[in-house]
């Protein structure tokens, strides 16, 4: 079983940038794929970043441009450059397997605001 720590949130002022990481133990990360997900309050975690076979990477719109996924196959990680962020992005963020396959982590809390 996978163990997935995320770390990296914290508060951050519009148009600021966080790097979120997240640790992967155990098997480590997923062949097919991972990404990154975030749940706002009183609304359902949706899927943000994925990184595929290849480097293949997608994004939802309303952050493309402005995140970046990317691994380090070595460390076990998966990474989330977030810049010029808004106080729409503020969730706790976590990251999976694409599909989902492990357990979800504790997260990592990002807030956008003045």
């Amino acid at each position: 079983q996978v163990q997935l720590v995320e770390s990296g949130g914290g508060l951050v002022q519009p148009g600021g940038s966080l790097r979120l990481s997240c640790g992967a133990s155990g098997r480590g990360l997923s062949a097919d794929g991972m990404g990154w997900y975030r749940q706002a309050p009183g609304k359902q975690r949706e899927l943000v970043a994925i990184i595929g076979p290849g480097g293949f990477r997608n994004y939802i719109d309303s952050v493309k441009g402005r995140f970046t996924i990317s691994v380090d196959n070595a460390k076990n990680t998966v990474y989330l450059q977030m810049s010029s962020l808004k106080p729409e992005d503020t969730a706790v963020y976590y990251c999976n397997s694409i599909p989902v396959q492990w357990s979800w982590g504790q997260g990592t809390q990002v807030t956008v605001s003045l």
